[in-house]
């Protein structure tokens, strides 16, 4: 018989429950059945990424080979058995491998290592090792600078940062590797190093925690970054060649799998080099889960799922190249019949929880979808009468109508600008800035009241000039007076991007380097700036002269470039700000469309399909890849129509949803399977 509860315990599940919220007494909940048994084991299949002629390479002392197994079972499903398979390796000597399937290079020589994961089910993969007896000279940006990295040594939180940490700096993430060889190797006359006997080196003392180190130990004694780091320092420090093969990309293997909750998925990340050779850098690499409630990631590469359902994605990163690994956690529960879908929004969230096993909540009542709609499309909350007459209502299409008496109102115009208002910075500081701050939210307000097109509206922030008092959007540049606010602004605002981290290195998290940076900000290269007729109010203008900003790493002059697009070549009298509008609204630019429908539906959810809304990168991919890109198309092809989108949004069964969890998709957070709870505001400031 169960304990009973204590007066506390049953005062606070009276309280939590109906705000969706249980308590650890709640234990009825039914275990969900995940993917389900599996069946037979048919086939396995062998993954290393680098087979080449049948045959995988290891060249030199510091090769190996994460070898990942892949299950095929007969149901369909595919598992990971990477851990769970037997290695035997012929003839001995030559390679070795471990439980994990990680090889390691012994000898010169060749070997084939047998994979057996079940009676009669097995493979087998052959190896060649060479340059053992030679030993290879160690590339210092290639080989030592990743170990700082996947150590976190060039952090931001330890000697990445910009002093240093305790009298030691390295570049951040290893961005500057010459600059890391030169601390390392003559800062302080060499203390670091010590050739003679390169145990005694500082450098790994400290790394391994044979002498006191504020970071602690990072590295085992006789670890292979342990073992590589040593065999530099014999080699005599040696920086590289010019002619050294760079890395190019990397790639992640698998680069995405069905996974059973609390499961475990071996990835594999190989560096592909300029000269068109191939390296195993699992144990060099990075990784990072962008959930660490859905899944964690060791350092070796092995995924580990939690308890709940839906998406993670894992970062691997290496040498300022990233890449991603995707596992997707069903649920596995009998879907039934959904509320119908009422456009392609329902079809895609659906589809998606169909393939999770998630059912979802009912839709909401005439209630709950009236005071909903109402506070998140005018932020009020509907009146007394508003209420009778909707409920009064026998129309089959009511709840469309209402959301077309909303959005035709001005309430609408009133409450978007205030947010618009906010995001684009219009504020004043002193009296005498009043004129211009209420013209910049009249315009604002004016503009969503006639429904503007949104490509049209950032090309007459982006493109402004004049005075405020004339043309008040110039207000945007009251706030961003440098180029580098107007890039930054321009990027997170309307592209989604955070990319303020290359105006000084590579960017951590993505492709974007300080070439791309300076290559952006040349489209504001020509903004000038006078002294208005009004106190403390500046007149804008384009300034003629030739469109480039200057890299200050390299000095090299830099030309306008959209990102990831082609340098463009103005004359002194082309304005590139309309250039830069022109490739923003272009129906293919990957970022624009994408970035506002992901705000917008961050307004609707509270939760973006990439969250944060303005950071979308391929690192953080969104929890609906699918459903993004059609709300992406479908906003531009109704021409950039603000209205219309707000309109397909609320209109949907997904939007339409109500709050109450069923008893599986309490714990769901990013597949919308139900309306998520939030605080919402009106106006007068009291929680609604």
């Amino acid at each position: 018989m169960p304990r009973a509860l204590p007066p506390v315990a049953l005062l606070l599940a009276a309280l939590l429950a109906p705000l969706g919220f249980t308590t650890a007494a709640d234990s009825t909940k039914p275990k969900a059945p995940g993917l389900g048994d599996p069946g037979q084991l048919t086939a396995i299949q062998v993954e290393t990424g680098r087979l080449k002629d049948g045959v995988v390479q290891l060249s030199g002392r510091d090769a190996a080979q994460q070898i990942v197994v892949s299950g095929m079972y007969a149901t369909g499903q595919t598992r990971d058995l990477s851990g769970k398979s037997a290695y035997e390796a012929t003839p001995a000597g030559i390679v070795v491998v471990d439980s994990t399937g990680y090889v390691s290079p012994v000898a010169e020589g060749e070997a084939t290592i047998k994979i057996t994961a079940a009676p009669g089910i097995e493979s087998s993969l052959k190896f060649k090792v060479t340059n053992l007896v030679h030993d290879l000279p160690i590339n210092f940006a290639n080989q030592i600078t990743p170990v700082f990295t996947k150590y976190s040594c060039n952090g931001g939180g330890c000697h990445g940062k910009s002093g240093g940490q305790n009298g030691f700096r390295l570049s951040l993430l290893g961005f500057e590797p010459k600059e890391d060889f030169e601390y390392l190797v003559k800062e302080g006359r060499g203390r670091r190093i010590f050739p003679a006997s390169p145990d005694q080196s500082l450098l790994l003392l400290k790394a391994t925690a044979r002498l006191p180190h504020g970071g602690g130990q990072r590295i085992e004694f006789d670890a292979p970054a342990y073992r590589v780091m040593k065999r530099w320092i014999e080699q005599g420090m040696p920086y590289g060649k010019e002619t050294d093969p760079h890395v190019t990309h990397i790639e992640v293997q698998p680069t995405e799998r069905l996974m059973e909750r609390e499961s475990t998925q071996q990835i594999v990340v190989v560096a592909h080099y300029s000269d068109g050779s191939t390296e195993d850098v699992t144990r060099t690499t990075q990784f990072d889960s962008n959930d660490t409630e859905m899944g964690e990631v060791s350092v070796t590469g092995l995924v580990t799922t939690g308890q709940l359902t839906g998406s993670v994605a894992v970062m691997a990163r290496y040498q300022g190249h990233v890449g991603v690994f995707r596992a997707t956690v069903p649920l596995g529960v009998a879907v039934g019949d959904l509320p119908k879908a009422r456009n392609f929004i329902d079809e895609t969230v659906q589809k998606k929880l169909k393939a999770l096993g998630l059912p979802s909540s009912k839709v909401c009542d005439d209630p709950t979808f009236l005071r909903r709609v109402t506070v998140d499309l005018t932020g009020r909350l509907p009146s007394f009468e508003e209420v009778e007459q909707f409920l009064a209502d026998q129309d089959p299409n009511k709840r469309d109508n209402l959301v077309n008496r909303l959005l035709d109102s001005t309430d609408y115009a009133d409450y978007f600008a205030n947010k618009w208002g906010a995001i684009l910075r219009n504020k004043r500081r002193m009296d005498v800035e009043k004129p211009a701050t209420f013209a910049f939210h009249d315009w604002i307000r004016t503009s969503l009241n006639e429904n503007k097109p949104y490509d049209q509206f950032v090309r007459e922030v982006l493109t402004a000039s004049g005075e405020a008092g004339k043309n008040p959007p110039v207000g945007w540049y009251r706030e961003v007076k440098d180029s580098s606010a107007q890039v930054e602004d321009t990027a997170q605002l309307f592209l989604g991007l955070r990319i303020q981290c290359a105006r000084c290195h590579h960017h951590p998290f993505e492709k974007w380097s300080q070439q791309d940076y300076y290559g952006f900000a040349a489209f504001f290269s020509q903004v000038g700036r006078k002294k208005g007729m009004i106190q403390n109010e500046e007149r804008i203008y384009h300034r003629r002269g030739v469109a480039q900003t200057t890299n200050p790493k390299t000095g090299q002059a830099v030309k306008p470039t959209g990102l990831g697009d082609k340098t463009l070549e103005l004359t002194p009298d082309q304005d590139p700000r309309h250039y830069l509008a022109d490739w923003m609204s272009q129906k293919d630019n990957p970022f624009f469309s994408k970035s506002l429908v992901n705000r917008y539906w961050k307004h609707f959810y509270g939760r973006g399909l990439v969250d944060p809304e303005d950071d979308m990168r391929v690192t953080n991919p969104a929890s609906n890849p699918e459903l993004l890109d059609a709300l992406a198309k479908n906003f531009v092809d109704s021409g950039f129509d603000l209205k219309q989108l707000c309109r397909t949004i609320v209109s949907s069964t997904t939007y339409q949803l109500s709050a109450e969890p069923n008893e599986w998709n309490q714990d769901d957070k990013q597949n919308f399977s139900r309306y998520y709870r939030r605080a919402s505001w009106h106006p007068c400031g009291a929680i609604a």
